[in-house]
C-alpha cells in the first residue's frame, strides 16, 4: 500500500492530504487556513528541499513530497499551516534576526507538539526525523526560543568555548531536525509577494485574514464538539494592546489616590435622598520608568512608549517622574516636572548597555529612598532567574521579548512590534 501511495503524483497526494484534514472533526478547525494563500510543488529540490511557508503561501520540494506517504503528507502541510496560523514569519522577527536557526527549530517544536496531540493518530503522521519533544507540550515559540538559548549557553559554558557542535543547541540532535525553512525568499505567491515582504498595512490585512478563517473554522469544530489545542485557543482571544494595560495602571494608581468631597455630591444616591460626598483626584504623585537599556530594546522602541508615557502625563499628571537607567545597575536617573511632560521622548538620554539584572532597580530605589505611587519597568525580559524586587507599589512590566518571563509580583504584558 505504501509503495502505491509514494509513487501517487505529489500534486494529487497533496490534494487528498489537504482533503483529509479539512474533512476530519479534529483538523476542520484548520479548513481556512488551507486555502488561503498560494500552495506549489516546486521541482528545484534545491530551492525547497523539503517544504516551506512565507506566512501567506506554502511549497513543497517535489522530491520531499515522492517519498511521503499521505499520512506523512497530511502531517507536513499541517505543520506549514499551523506556521501561517500562528503568524509566525511576521511575529518572530527579532528571533529570526538574533538566530534564524534557532527560531526556525522553536517555530518546529511549537507546531509539532499540536500534530503529536491530536487523537486520532491515524490522521497524520509527521515525516521522519520531525523536531519534537513531549517537555515542550503547550509551550510558547518564544518559551522554548529562550530554553534553547540557555541550553547553547550552558553547554558552550560547558566545553569551555569548545565551539565542535557548532550552533545547534544541546541534546537537538536526539529530537529532531527541522522539516523546513522560514525565511525563504525564493518564490512568489499568486498575491506576488511573500509574507517578508509585506507592508506593515498588508501584514494587518494577512492577519485580519487569518483570524476570520480561525473563527470560521472554531465554529465548525464547536459542532464536533471538538478539544481546540491550549496554543490554538490563546490564538483565538483577542489580543489586548499594551497601550490599553499601561492606560489602565495609570488611572488605576490615580483611581487610588481618590479622596472625598461634599462640595459636590454623589449623584447617583440623591435619588435615594442620601447625601453622599463624590470623589476627586487632584492628581497621581511620583511615577517611575525603569528602562533597560542592555542592548536588546532599541531607541524607537523606547521613543515609542515614552510617548504614550507623556500622552498619559498631559491627561492624568503626575507630581513628577523618574526615569532610571538600568543593566547590571542604575547607571543614571533623569527627574521630569510638568514643564517636561509633553517632551519627554525628546528629553531621554539612555545610557548602559551591559548585561541584565533587574533587581538593581529596586536596591537603588530604596538606596536613594524613592518611594513613587507606582512603577513602570520596561525591559526585554531576558533577566536573572531569581530576582529580588522589594518595591511596595504597584508594579507593571512592559516586556518586549521573553514570553517565559514571570515578574516577581505585579502586572505583565507583551510590548509587540
Amino acid at each position: 500500500m505504501n509503495a502505491v501511495v509514494q509513487t501517487m503524483d505529489a500534486e494529487l497526494k497533496l490534494k487528498k492530504a489537504h482533503i483529509r484534514l479539512m474533512r476530519h472533526p479534529e483538523t476542520c478547525l484548520y479548513s481556512g487556513i488551507i486555502l488561503l494563500g498560494d500552495t506549489q510543488v516546486v521541482d528545484e529540490d534545491d530551492e525547497v528541499p523539503t517544504a516551506c511557508t512565507d506566512g501567506i503561501n506554502t511549497y513543497y520540494g517535489r522530491g520531499f513530497l515522492n517519498g511521503l506517504t499521505v499520512e506523512e503528507t497530511a502531517g507536513l502541510a499541517l505543520h506549514e499551516n499551523l506556521h501561517k496560523l500562528l503568524k509566525h514569519i511576521g511575529r518572530h522577527r527579532d528571533l529570526n534576526e538574533k538566530d534564524p536557526m534557532l527560531a526556525n527549530v522553536a517555530m518546529d517544536f511549537v507546531v509539532n507538539d499540536i500534530i503529536m496531540n491530536l487523537k486520532d493518530k491515524t490522521l497524520c503522521a509527521l515525516p521522519q526525523g520531525g523536531l519534537y519533544d513531549p517537555m515542550f507540550h503547550d509551550w510558547s515559540v518564544r518559551q522554548v526560543f529562550d530554553y534553547l538559548w540557555k541550553e547553547r549557553e550552558k553547554q558552550v559554558k560547558d566545553l569551555k568555548g569548545n565551539q565542535s557542535n557548532g550552533n545547534k543547541p544541546n541534546g537537538l540532535q536526539k529530537r529532531g531536525e527541522p522539516l523546513d525553512k522560514h525565511d525563504y525568499k525564493g518564490k512568489q505567491g499568486k498575491d506576488g509577494k511573500g509574507g517578508s515582504e509585506l507592508t506593515p498595512e498588508q501584514q494587518r490585512e494577512l492577519e485580519r485574514k487569518i483570524n476570520e478563517s480561525l473563527q470560521q473554522g472554531g465554529i465548525l469544530a464547536g459542532k464536533f464538539g471538538v478539544d481546540i489545542p491550549r496554543t490554538i485557543k490563546q490564538e483565538m482571544e483577542p489580543e489586548i494592546a499594551w497601550e490599553d494595560v499601561l492606560d489602565d495602571f495609570w488611572t488605576g494608581i490615580m483611581r487610588g489616590m481618590d479622596e472625598f468631597t461634599y462640595s459636590r455630591l454623589n449623584r447617583r444616591r440623591l435619588a435615594d435622598d442620601l447625601y453622599l460626598p463624590s470623589s476627586y483626584s487632584e492628581t497621581i504623585g511620583q511615577m517611575v520608568f525603569a528602562i533597560d537599556t542592555s542592548g536588546s530594546i532599541d531607541n524607537a522602541e523606547i521613543s515609542r512608549v515614552a510617548a504614550r508615557i507623556s500622552s498619559l502625563c498631559e491627561v492624568y499628571p503626575p507630581e513628577s517622574i523618574i526615569v532610571l537607567w538600568w543593566d547590571t545597575k542604575v547607571h543614571a536617573e533623569q527627574r521630569f516636572e510638568s514643564s517636561d511632560y509633553s517632551n519627554i521622548a525628546k528629553l531621554l538620554k539612555p545610557v548602559g548597555g551591559g548585561g541584565t539584572r533587574v533587581g538593581c532597580v529596586s536596591e537603588y530605589m530604596n538606596k536613594q529612598n524613592i518611594n513613587p505611587d507606582g512603577v513602570i519597568v520596561f525591559t526585554d525580559g531576558h533577566v536573572e532567574d531569581t530576582i529580588k524586587w522589594e518595591v511596595p507599589c504597584p508594579t507593571l512590566w512592559l516586556v518586549t521579548s521573553s514570553e517565559s518571563f514571570k515578574p516577581p509580583h505585579g502586572r505583565k504584558v507583551m510590548v509587540k512590534q
